[in-house]
Order: C-alpha cells, then structure tokens, then sequence
C-alpha cells in the first residue's frame, strides 16, 4: 500500500509539472506577443505541440547515431522525473537536484552530437560554453549551506520558517538562481543552444514521437527549475501561492525576453560569468 501510495504521488507530481510548465510556456509566448503588440498563440499551444508531435510520423536522420539518438529523448525524461521525485514528493537534498541538472547538461550536449546535423552539432558546441557559464552559479548551493547549515530541502523550509525567506537575506544568490533560470528559458538573450542562427540546436533533428518526448521534459524541468526557485528562497508555500508565483516568475522572464535579443555565445557567456561573480563575491561580503 505504501508503494502504490507513492507511486501515486509520483505519477501526481509529474503530471501537475508536465501540465503547469508546458501551460506557463504558453502563458510566456503570450505575454512576450502582447508586448511586442501581436496576438499571440493561445496560452495551450506548447501542450498542444506536445500531443501534436506523439501523433505526427517520426523519422530517423541517416547520419543518426542509432539507438543513442533514441535513447537520449528518454533519458532526459528520466532525468526531470527523477528531479521530481527528489524536489516536491519527497524534498531531499538541493545537491542531488544541482547534479541532476548537471547530468541533463550533459545529455544536453550529446542530443545533439548524436543526430549528426551541424546544427545540432554546433548548439552542442554552444552547450558546453554554457555550461563553463553557469558552472559559477553552482556557487548558490555554497552560499545556501553557508546560511542555512543544510543542503536538505525539507530543513530549508523550515529555516525559512524560522528566520524568514532567504531571498532577504541572501537575494545576490537568488539573482544568480534566477539567471540560471533565464538562461532555459525559450527566446531567452541566454538561450544561444536554440539560437534562431541554428534553427532548434540540439532538437533540430529530432521529430514526432522523440520530439513529444523533448517538450515532456522541457515543461517538466521548467516547472522544477521554478519549484526549486520559490522552495529554496522563499519557502514551502501551497499549491496556490506556488502557482502565482510561478506565473509572477514567468512573467518578469517573458519581459525580459521580448525585449532584449538573444546575445551572441560570447557576449552571453561573458554575461552569465560576470553576474555570477558578482553574487559570489557580494553574497559572501553579506555573510561576514
């Protein structure tokens, strides 16, 4: 009973993930539209994409690396479920959750590599200077630890409760978060592995049921990106102040991205670092 019990939560959790992360996509593109005074696509479009792609043909690229350019759509759904496994249904450790993010770089990087287009080749290129970007911003989980004495989730929480949210007393390490977040944002200026220059990155190659299997995890790890954000800065909140708050997140995001261009790998990278450095160097100043 107690594993059908969790197996239930688990099964819950994901889909309330799947679903809220792919409707604030929508929400995103919507705002971003209004702003740049469009219409917009409907606020469902992105959830209606995914179920779009299970039904559309799927066709395998001869220059595929075959089962690897399968196997990587799966596994980075196995990746985000396992985040959420870790993140609301059992609130373990924030490290575990950072590795996982640091495993989905990964497979990231070679989603592309494994489709043999040189767009997907190049957004890999473009993943790894990512990556060397937003290594600094793993100094968050120094910071937090520094403050709060645990890597727990759950112990988090309840420093919060105690002391108040973390985004007062260490808000240089929430910028630095909220950053992370920017840079997996659609359209975001940090976005260059889906640059409009190389169409969809690593995903350009990828079509119907392996690309229904991409979106499923996009939605679901920006949903966890956004849970993580509100959780460890602010504190354990009902399923309603979750939601609004992930929809303020998405906003101030959406404005962002509708007016500022996305940068060049350079500029963007040189970007991510300096900020980084900022809030580390600020966030431990603050410490003292």
């Amino acid at each position: 009973m107690i594993i059908l019990n969790l197996m239930a939560n688990i099964l819950l959790n994901v889909l309330i993930a799947f679903l809220v992360g792919s409707v604030l996509f929508g929400f995103q593109r919507k705002i971003m539209a209004r702003i740049q005074m469009r219409p917009g696509p409907p606020v469902i479009q992105h959830l209606l994409h995914t179920f779009k792609f299970f039904v559309k043909e799927s066709s395998f690229p001869k220059t595929a690396a075959m089962p690897f350019y399968i196997a990587i759509t799966a596994m980075l759904c196995v990746i985000w479920v396992s985040a959420v496994i870790v993140g609301p249904v059992t609130q373990g450790s924030l490290l575990l959750i950072f590795a996982i993010y640091a495993l989905h770089k990964i497979v990231e990087h070679n989603a592309g590599s494994s489709s043999g287009s040189p767009y997907g080749k190049l957004s890999c290129v473009r993943a790894v200077f990512s990556a060397a970007a937003e290594v600094p911003l793993f100094a968050v989980l120094i910071i937090i630890y520094f403050k709060t004495g645990t890597m727990d989730i759950s112990q988090i929480v309840s420093f919060q409760t105690t002391n108040g949210p973390l985004i007062y007393s260490i808000p240089l390490a929430a910028a630095m978060f909220f950053v992370l977040i920017l840079s997996k944002a659609p359209y975001s200026p940090f976005a260059i592995t889906k640059g409009k220059d190389i169409i969809s990155g690593y995903e350009t190659e990828h079509f119907g049921l392996l690309r229904g299997y991409l979106m499923i995890s996009e939605s679901i790890a920006w949903y966890m990106l956004l849970w993580v954000f509100l959780t460890v800065f602010i504190g354990g909140l009902n399923p309603l102040l979750y939601l609004v708050g992930m929809v303020i997140l998405s906003t101030v995001v959406a404005f962002i991205n509708a007016t500022t261009p996305i940068l060049n790998p350079n500029h963007s990278i040189m970007m991510q670092a300096s900020l980084a450095l900022i809030g580390v160097v600020g966030s431990l100043i603050l410490l003292l």
